[in-house]
């Protein structure tokens, strides 16, 4: 069962020896928005705290999600009212659009995915003391004029944040082995292509630790080991000449890269260590098998049998979102993209050593709502991250690995009942221990009188701010409209005083961004929605 539910017409499913004899099947999962739709036409239903499947009552019954005031029991949640979701922590959709921005262009809308945007912030959760998660849950009011046409105070954003312990500045991880599969076709020729990828892989030469391993393959019409499973050790200098040799020739067969790239990552596995492929590539696949599903199959069994992770670094001012997303996704890891040498060396000096060590595996969110206050809510974005609502607990099922120092965010538009006051959701979040696949959850809640402050000029902090800033222009991008949201022209505003008061040079580079789109647009904006109960469509 695969994590996501991909865009694409992708229909075939080719079952593909790898070299190295092992059969490579496809898995599966969910990804993002609430089931409850899913679940009404397919007849699932919702789970209990102890994961029975009980009838679903009719949306919005008195007594859903509330707590039995005498076994102190969670009694069952109607379908409508739960949201689970695969968590996320890739940022491509992001740094793609601010350089198709930067190229005066607007993104696709296909390629523009809010979760990622608002991911690619800083949010100031508080860190748990141990390996687990800790789970922050607030939000504000919206101010009024929401698409839908809402009465003032009738919305509020709700922000589900998740945060794992940072990793220790000197301290013992366990050696890494990383075999890095370049992209090295005619397309990487221009300029912050094949450069930049080389530039990164000598960043971080330099940075991994002696007893750390790499291994070298590059693909263009067809796939080549330049380097095989090598200790850093005392070969930096080989290292260092290997990259400095790969230039731009032929056609892209990612496929053919994809194989050798995992019969490397096999051959070279080492036992206890983190052992993970990085795939630097425009992604723009021409040559060999072209479709993502049949590319799938190469990578699960590396996957399963060996905990083999795939990382995936996008370049290029074309680039295929959607090929590289797919392909990180079945291989339990996460994309990032870079358009320039500071964002590389975030990337492979910042970032990447700190973080090849995993905190969790399959790790999946759920979200409650209680209907006795929340009459409506929807989840922004995610939605390549659905997960039906029954497979929370069934830890076969795919989620999101996380590293050390990772946040996940979720935004959540909610209209409440009139009057209502208590109890608004419960976020739970459930992962796998990366060693021992032991399974552990962490819960946290919120209450109305958390989420009445006003989102703009209140006393809600400023890192909610940048985060519904992010969102926001997301789906601006996308041609969608959220009750309270700005426009573009005073979204830039916001973003630029947000820059000012943090002085956070990331939140100054979004300003910027939304400025341009907004020029690109000429200010123009759209409204739509409609009102119901229970999730929004």
């Amino acid at each position: 069962m695969e994590r996501r539910t991909y865009r694409g017409p992708y229909t075939r499913t080719l079952g593909l020896l790898l070299v190295g004899g092992l059969l490579l099947a496809g898995c599966g999962g969910g990804g993002s928005m609430n089931d409850s739709a899913v679940d009404r036409a397919s007849g699932k239903r919702g789970t209990s705290e102890g994961g029975q499947v009980v009838p679903a009552p009719a949306p919005g019954a008195s007594d859903d999600g509330a707590q039995n005031a005498e076994d102190g029991r969670q009694k069952p949640v109607a379908p409508d009212y739960l949201s689970t979701f695969a968590l996320d922590v890739d940022t491509a959709s992001y740094g793609y659009a601010r350089r198709k921005l930067t190229d005066g262009e607007l993104p696709g809308a296909e390629t523009v995915r809010p979760e990622e945007f608002v991911n690619s912030f800083r949010q100031g959760y508080r860190r748990p003391a141990g390996n687990g998660f800790s789970v922050t849950v607030d939000g504000a009011l919206t101010d009024p004029g929401g698409g839908d046409g809402a009465r003032a105070g009738d919305w509020s954003l709700v922000r589900v944040g998740l945060a794992t312990r940072v990793a220790e500045e000197h301290g013992e991880r366990p050696a890494a082995a990383l075999t890095f599969v370049v992209d090295i076709s005619g397309s990487m020729a221009e300029p912050g292509r094949l450069d930049l990828v080389k530039k990164s892989l000598s960043l971080l030469t330099d940075e991994l630790r002696d007893d750390d391993s790499v291994s070298l393959v590059t693909f263009s019409d067809e796939a080549k080991t330049l380097l095989p499973m090598t200790r850093l050790r005392d070969h930096r200098g080989r290292i260092h000449d290997a990259v400095d040799s790969m230039e731009p020739t032929d056609s892209t067969n990612v496929e053919a890269g994809i194989r050798r790239g995992y019969e490397e990552a096999v051959d070279g596995h080492r036992e206890g260590a983190n052992n993970r492929v990085v795939l630097l590539s425009d992604a723009l696949a021409n040559t060999g098998e072209t479709d993502a599903d049949a590319i799938l199959e190469r990578i699960d069994a590396a996957r399963r049998d060996y905990g083999i992770t795939l990382f995936g670094v996008g370049v290029g001012s074309d680039y295929g979102d959607e090929l590289m997303e797919r392909l990180t996704n079945k291989g339990d890891g996460h994309t990032t993209y870079i358009a320039d040498e500071t964002q590389a060396r975030k990337v492979f000096v910042d970032q990447l050593p700190a973080h090849i060590e995993l905190r969790a595996r399959d790790a999946k969110a759920q979200v409650a709502f209680d209907p006795k206050t929340v009459q409506q809510f929807k989840l922004i974005g995610y939605e390549d991250r659905k997960v039906a609502d029954d497979d929370f607990r069934d830890d076969s099922v795919d989620g999101g690995e996380i590293g050390p120092g990772h946040t996940v965010t979720a935004l959540y538009a909610v209209r409440l009942r009139d009057g209502a006051a208590g109890h608004v959701a419960t976020a739970t979040v459930r992962w796998l221990d990366p060693k021992t696949r032991a399974p552990h959850e962490q819960s946290g809640s919120v209450e109305t009188g958390a989420i009445d402050g006003r989102l703009w000029g209140g006393d809600s902090g400023r890192r909610l701010q940048v985060a519904a800033v992010a969102a926001y222009f997301a789906e601006d991008l996308r041609g969608r409209k959220l009750p309270g949201q700005p426009g573009l022209g005073e979204l830039a505003d916001r973003a630029s005083e947000l820059a000012t008061d943090t002085e956070d040079s990331s939140v100054r580079k979004l300003a910027t961004a939304i400025a341009r789109a907004d020029g690109l647009k000429g200010g123009s904006g759209s409204d739509g929605g409609g009102q119901q109960e229970g999730e929004m469509d």
